[in-house]
C-alpha cells in the first residue's frame, strides 16, 4: 500500500515539471523519427511487397553472387582488421605501461598516432597509399622502379583500415593496463615465473574482456567503412560499397534495402554483444586502480624489439599522413614533382570556398545541437527516473551500430518517397537541415557516453538542494548540472564537429548541388584521379580539425571544471 502511494507520489511530482516531461517527449519524437523511422522503412522494403508480407526480395538477393561474394569479403575484412588492430594496439598500450622508455620520443609518437585519426578524413590513408605504393606511386614506381604495382583489393583496404583503428585499440587497452594491480604480475614473478609466463597466466586473462570489447568495436568500424573500401578497394567489394553501388548503379532500391538490413543486422548484433557483455564483464574483472606504482620494464630483450616496433609503425602512420600536404604542393604526381601551389589555387578558384564554408556552418550547427541533446539525454539517463528511460538511453546508443550508408539510404526512403513526402517533414530531403540531422544523430552516441560518464562522478545532494530551494529541472540543469560538466559538453562539441566535417558515408547518397561538403569533394576528385586536388582539400580540412582541436583543449584548460568540484568522496 504504501509502495503504491509513493509511486503515485512520484508520477505526480514527475508531471507537474512540465519542462521535464516536455523535454523527454521532443527526445522520443526525434529518435523516433530520425533514428527508428528510416531503419523502420528500409525493413519495410525488405520484406512487404505489392501489399504482402514476403521474402522474395531476401531471396533475390541472397541469389545474387555479387552480393555473396560482398557478405564474405566483409566478414573476412572484419576479422583481419580486427585482430590485426587490436595485436598493434595492444603492443602499443603495453609499451607505454610496462616498458620503461629511456626517450620521451616514443611517447610524443604515441600522441600524434592517437590524434590524427580522429582530426582526419576517414580515407585519408587510401589516398597516401595509392600515392605511395600505387601505379604511380612515389616508393613503388618512382624509387623503387616498380611499375605497374597493385595496392588495390583486400591488402590495401586491410592496411589503411588497420593502421586507421589501431589507435581506437590502443586507448582503450591503455586504460585497462593501468588498472591492473601490479602486485598480482610480481607475486607470480617472485615465484620463478618468466615474462612471458606471467603476461600469458596474468595479464592476459584479465585482458581478454577488453581484448574481445576492442576487437568487436574495430571489427563493427571495419565492416561499417565505406570511404576506405570505395577508393582502394578495387574489385573488392564490401557490403557497404554493395549497397551504395545497388543505388547508385542499379537503380535497385528494394534490393538495396535488402542488403543494409543484412549489414544493419550484423553491425547491431555486434553492438549489442559488446556494450551489454564485454563491456560489463570487462568492468567486473578490471575494477579501481592499482594499488601501488608498477616496477617497468628494463630488459633490453623486451624493450628494444617493442619500441622498435612501436616506433616504425607510429612514424610509417606519420608518413602517411605527411603525404598528403606534400602531395598537394606537386604539380602532377607520378610525372612532374616539382613545387607548386598551383593545386590549391584550383581548388579555391572552382567550388572550394563553397564547399568550406558549407562543410563548417553545417558541422557547427550540428555540433552545438549534438553537444545540447547528448548533456540532455546524458541527465535524464543518469539522473531522473522515468518509464522510458531506457529507450532512449538504447535508441541514442543504437546510432553508433548504424552504418552510414545503411543510415543515408534509410533517409532516403523515409524522407524522399516514405510517409513524410507530404506535410510537414515534406521540404526536408536535399536540404541542408537533413544534413544536420544526419551530423547529430552520427555524433549523439559518443557525446552521450561522454556526458553520462561525467554525471556519474557529481553528488545528488548538489542538485537535490537546488530542487530543495524550488527550481524546476530546467532550471537545475543549466544552473547547477551542466556548469559542472563543462569539460565533457565542450568535449562533445568538438567531438561532434570534427565527426560532422569528415564525415562521407552517411551523407554522400544525401548531398546535393546547393550544399557542397569537402569529404565528397575529396572523394570526387580522388575517384577522377586529380590526387593534388584531393590532397589540397584534404590538408585544408586536417589544418582546420586540428586547429579546432587545440582551440578547445585550450579552453578547456583555462575554463574547464577540477574534478574535485564535481566529484564526490
Amino acid at each position: 500500500m504504501a509502495q503504491n502511494q509513493n509511486k503515485r507520489l512520484e508520477r505526480k511530482k514527475f508531471f507537474s515539471d512540465p519542462i521535464l516531461v516536455g523535454m523527454i517527449a521532443v527526445l522520443l519524437i526525434f529518435l523516433a523519427i530520425f533514428i527508428l523511422y528510416p531503419l523502420l522503412m528500409l525493413l519495410i522494403d525488405s520484406v512487404y511487397s505489392e501489399g504482402r508480407l514476403t521474402l522474395d526480395v531476401f531471396r533475390r538477393v541472397l541469389s545474387l553472387q555479387r552480393f555473396r561474394n560482398a557478405f564474405s569479403n566483409t566478414l573476412v575484412l572484419g576479422f583481419i582488421v580486427g585482430f590485426a588492430s587490436t595485436l598493434i594496439g595492444l603492443l602499443f598500450a603495453y609499451v607505454e605501461v610496462y616498458v620503461k622508455v629511456r626517450t620521451k620520443i616514443l611517447e610524443r609518437l604515441f600522441g600524434v598516432v592517437s590524434m590524427l585519426p580522429v582530426v582526419s578524413p576517414p580515407f585519408v590513408l587510401s589516398l597516401s597509399m595509392i600515392m605511395l605504393f600505387g601505379r604511380s606511386g612515389l616508393i613503388t614506381k618512382t624509387l623503387l622502379g616498380i611499375r605497374g604495382a597493385n595496392v588495390y583489393g583486400l591488402k590495401g583496404i586491410a592496411i589503411v583500415q588497420t593502421l586507421t583503428f589501431f589507435p581506437v585499440c590502443y586507448l582503450m587497452l591503455r586504460g585497462l593496463l593501468k588498472n591492473i594491480d601490479p602486485s598480482l604480475e610480481e607475486a607470480t614473478r617472485d615465484m620463478g615465473a618468466s615474462r612471458w609466463k606471467v603476461f600469458t597466466s596474468v595479464t592476459l586473462p584479465l585482458l581478454l574482456p577488453g581484448l574481445g570489447n576492442a576487437f568487436l568495436v574495430t571489427f563493427i568500424e571495419s565492416v561499417a567503412d565505406f570511404a576506405n573500401p570505395m577508393m582502394i578497394g578495387g574489385s573488392y567489394d564490401t557490403l557497404a560499397t554493395t549497397i551504395y553501388l545497388q543505388v547508385t548503379g542499379a537503380f535497385d532500391s528494394t534490393g538495396a534495402a535488402a542488403m543494409s538490413v543484412v549489414l544493419l543486422s550484423l553491425t547491431v548484433v555486434l553492438f549489442l554483444v559488446q556494450k551489454y557483455y564485454l563491456e560489463r564483464k570487462t568492468a567486473a574483472t578490471l575494477t579501481g586502480k592499482a594499488s601501488r606504482v608498477r616496477m617497468l620494464i628494463e630488459d633490453r630483450s623486451v624493450t628494444l624489439p617493442l619500441t622498435i616496433f612501436c616506433c616504425a609503425v607510429a612514424a610509417f602512420v606519420i608518413l602517411m599522413y605527411i603525404m598528403v600536404p606534400i602531395g598537394a604542393c606537386f604539380k602532377l604526381w607520378g610525372r612532374d614533382y616539382s613545387l607548386s601551389l598551383k593545386w590549391f589555387q584550383y581548388m579555391l578558384k572552382t567550388s572550394g570556398l563553397k564547399a568550406f564554408r558549407d562543410s563548417i556552418v553545417l558541422s557547427l550547427i550540428a555540433a552545438v545541437i549534438t553537444a545540447f541533446l547528448s548533456m540532455v539525454i546524458a541527465y535524464l539517463v543518469v539522473k531522473r527516473k522515468f518509464r522510458a528511460k531506457a529507450f532512449i538511453e538504447f535508441v541514442s546508443m543504437l546510432a553508433m551500430a548504424v552504418p552510414g550508408t545503411v543510415l543515408g539510404i534509410g533517409y532516403i526512403r523515409g524522407f524522399a518517397n516514405g510517409i513524410f513526402r507530404t506535410g510537414v517533414m515534406q521540404g526536408i530531403y536535399g536540404t541542408g537541415l537533413i544534413l544536420i540531422i544526419v551530423f547529430v544523430v552520427r555524433s549523439l552516441p559518443t557525446g552521450t557516453r561522454s556526458g553520462i560518464s561525467a554525471l556519474r562522478q557529481i553528488d545528488k545532494s548538489i542538485e537535490e538542494s537546488a530542487y530543495d530551494m524550488g527550481a524546476n529541472s530546467a532550471r537545475v540543469f543549466t544552473t547547477v548540472t551542466l556548469p559542472l560538466i563543462k569539460d565533457s559538453f565542450f568535449s562533445g562539441l568538438v567531438t561532434a564537429f570534427v565527426r560532422s566535417i569528415t564525415a562521407i558515408s552517411a551523407v554522400i547518397l544525401l548531398v546535393t548541388p546547393q550544399f557542397l561538403l569537402i569529404t565528397t569533394q575529396i572523394n570526387e576528385q580522388a575517384e577522377k584521379g586529380n590526387y593534388g586536388v584531393a590532397c589540397a582539400y584534404a590538408t585544408v580540412l586536417i589544418a582546420i580539425t586540428y586547429g579546432i582541436v587545440l582551440i578547445m583543449n585550450g579552453l578547456i584548460k583555462v575554463f574547464g571544471t577540477s574534478r574535485n568540484t564535481a566529484g564526490a568522496d
